[in-house]
């Protein structure tokens, strides 16, 4: 048969899809551009900031010599840094473990696009000795997501932090950071460091003032903290140092002022000393510290908006060009660095957001709180956040922190981290699926080809969480059949499709299934979700998790629910008894 070909549609940018499958054009992102600016980008709308034309090839150590394009540091230098590395044209073998993990980059383009400042690989060489499995986090890699936890004075624990950790990491979580501010802060953060695989950041400012009042701050503290830290093999840190004195009026008149703590903190002690932040004045001296161990910055958003009421005001877009020349300085001193962005931001002004700081900041990754794109829904935040950053991601953002439906409520729990993780993986993938990141819709094709199938196993296998798509069909039909609870045999537009000739739809070799069947029981995991949604009975979900295949009229052979039985109305059987209970 023949195609139509469409002329009304946008220039199309990769295909997300590996063999090309299905009928669908391609990505309507630009097309990509892998050591540039725009490697995978949406289109602007008009009037957005264009990219800056500088890099960190910019800002180069003033003893580094630059001859007929090549810069040579100075006689005796050691490099230590992985940005430090990518510039004299070196292939770590971190980069090379990004570009396996990530698949559609050579280590060669890793390498770049760390030299250019757009990629970062958090990877503190004592975590490197231990666990962890480098990863990287730029718009050339697929869009990574963070997970936040951490003892409060008033909940949780150690051994707590760990199980969540682990089940963070579970559910999708690429990096994870310890937000502690009670309990053992050390005990805790080394216990973290020595079980994670993923990169693992912390807010060094809050073990600065366990014991003291944020007044009492000074250098030598903060010095001695870091370096702590460093050592434990912290992978990033995230130092609020653009919030300066000169910002502070400009937020007098928020609704809900200054929301980071580590931001709030600096505020007041720059009010009571009369002096410019500290963690500014410095910033030279904690880039030493950094380097040494190859810490990465995370440059703290210490003036983003906590409301919608506050968003894009002058305080926030103020910070972010003193987080421009902060980069600047830090790759001076031969430091990754990737910057923090805003978390309440209506969906009008996502996108020049993340253009914005695109530009002011050189392409330095973007690693967003959200944004949340409405605040009337505490306990569900999860939700209204990932909405903003699937947007953010798609206009530019590198990493999303995730937000839980805890946020604002309290600290998450377990099964909060793993909504919060699932629905930020959601956003992610959403993202570079719409950005023609190759490769990144395979998995959903495979699964669609399955569904086409009615292939009920397959489709629950190649799931994101198969436990939970099992327990909610076996709630309605606990038989793998070839129509589903939902539709009923008679209006079930996917057989019908399957049984049209003409049609490839269902008919993929690969996801062919011979006969009805029974399901498995459920598992614990399964029996608890359905435990959870109350819908059915503790006896229903008993003999669910203890069933055999004589209580839903099965046999070795067909199941009678199947509809190329003999008898056409021995296919309805098991949905008629289900609707009459």
């Amino acid at each position: 048969m023949a195609h139509v070909a469409r002329t009304d549609l946008p220039p199309v940018g990769g295909n997300p899809s590996s063999a090309g499958a299905g009928t669908n054009p391609g990505s309507f992102a630009n097309a990509s551009r892998v050591g540039t600016p725009w490697t995978f980008s949406s289109p602007d709308t008009p009037g957005m900031p264009q990219p800056s034309d500088k890099t960190a090839w910019d800002f180069m150590p003033e003893d580094w010599t630059c001859v007929d394009g090549r810069w040579t540091p100075p006689a005796g230098f050691t490099p230590v840094t992985q940005l430090e590395h990518a510039r004299l044209g070196t292939i770590t073998p971190e980069m090379r473990r990004v570009a396996e993990r990530e698949g559609h980059l050579t280590p060669e383009q890793v390498r770049d696009e760390v030299a250019a400042g757009r990629l970062v690989i958090p990877a503190n060489r004592r975590h490197l000795a231990q666990r962890l499995d480098p990863m990287a986090i730029g718009r050339a890699t697929k869009t990574k997501i963070n997970a936040n936890m951490g003892a409060s004075p008033i909940s949780s624990s150690t051994d707590e932090e760990v199980e969540k950790l682990e089940w963070a990491v579970r559910w999708g979580a690429d990096t994870v950071m310890d937000l502690s501010t009670g309990g053992d802060l050390d005990a805790t953060r080394a216990a973290i460091i020595g079980a994670a695989t993923t990169p693992i950041g912390t807010v060094p400012i809050y073990s600065m003032i366990i014991g003291r009042k944020i007044e009492d701050l000074d250098e030598e503290t903060v010095l001695a903290t870091l370096r702590h830290q460093a050592e434990q093999g912290v992978d990033y840190f995230t130092i609020h140092a653009g919030v300066l004195q000169e910002h502070l009026p400009l937020v007098a008149e928020r609704v809900i002022g200054i929301v980071s703590r580590g931001g709030s903190l600096l505020a007041k002690w720059m009010i009571h000393h009369g002096r410019q932040n500290l963690m500014n004045t410095m910033w030279e001296d904690i880039c030493d510290v950094m380097r040494e161990y190859d810490v990465t910055f995370s440059i703290g958003d210490g003036l983003r908006p906590g409301g919608l009421a506050d968003a894009t005001d002058g305080g926030q877009l103020g910070e972010l060009e003193e987080l421009g020349r902060l980069t600047e300085r830090a790759w001076r001193k031969g430091v990754q660095v990737m910057i923090e962005g805003p978390g309440h931001v209506p969906l009008d002004q996502i996108e020049y957001n993340m253009k914005l700081q695109r530009r002011v900041c050189h392409g330095a990754p973007f690693y967003v709180l959200g944004p949340l794109v409405t605040d009337v829904f505490p306990g569900y935040d999860h939700i209204t956040s990932c909405i903003g950053a699937t947007n953010a991601a798609w206009h530019g953002a590198s990493m999303l922190c995730y937000v839980t439906p805890k946020e604002h409520l309290g600290l998450p729990k377990r099964d909060d981290v793993k909504q919060g993780c699932i629905a930020y993986k959601i956003a992610a993938h959403a993202a570079d699926v719409a950005l023609g990141i190759p490769g990144t819709r395979d998995r959903d094709d495979e699964l669609t080809a399955a569904r086409a199938a009615l292939n009920w196993q397959k489709h629950f296998d190649l799931s994101f969480d198969p436990d939970t798509a099992r327990a909610y069909h076996d709630e309605d039909l606990d038989v793998d059949t070839d129509f589903c609870a939902m539709c009923g045999h008679d209006w079930c537009s996917v057989r019908i499709s399957k049984e049209i000739t003409q049609f490839v739809s269902g008919k993929d070799e690969r996801f062919q299934w011979d006969r009805a069947k029974v399901s498995e029981a459920l598992s614990p995991e399964q029996a608890r979700i359905l435990e959870q949604r109350g819908v059915l009975s503790p006896d229903e979900i008993h003999r669910l998790a203890a069933k055999t295949k004589g209580a839903v009229h099965a046999d070795e052979g067909k199941a009678a629910c199947h509809s190329d039985v003999a008898d056409d109305e021995a296919a309805k059987k098991v949905q008629e008894e289900v609707a009459a209970g």
